[in-house]
């Protein structure tokens, strides 16, 4: 087959012991709303389109470690979150449930963890 097949990426999924929970999290945090709901399954649509966030209940969960050293579970992939303020916005993601990551590799990004482990970075 030489042409290729038309793709259309429609969410970043991301696992978690609780969907809803880490879900509830992003809908507050991203401002999106649910498009789908069950116990194990949601997803996130932007108002504006594009792209959505899942999320699925995965009981073997384990938490990745920011930074991860030898032997400990690594993030797989992580969210950029492009803001217009980064000391508000981090209060903000705070205030919803994120943690500060002590680890900071960057001056103008800002590592946060999300209830599940999941990094995230915030930027200008």
């Amino acid at each position: 087959m030489d042409e290729r097949p038309r793709m259309t990426l429609t969410s970043t999924v991301l696992d978690s012991p609780d969907a809803r929970e880490l879900a509830t999290f992003y809908e507050r945090l991203l401002g999106w709303s649910r498009r789908d709901d069950e116990s194990d399954w949601v997803v996130l649509v932007p108002p504006d389109g594009g792209a959505g966030l899942s999320f699925q209940t995965e009981p073997a969960y384990e938490r990745p470690v920011w930074p991860a050293g030898p032997g400990e579970p690594q993030m797989l992939a992580h969210l950029d979150i492009k803001v217009d303020d980064l000391d508000a916005a981090s209060a903000y993601a705070v205030s919803v449930g994120a943690t500060v990551a002590d680890f900071q590799p960057q001056d103008d990004v800002r590592v946060h963890l999300d209830p599940a482990g999941h990094p995230f970075c915030l930027y200008l």
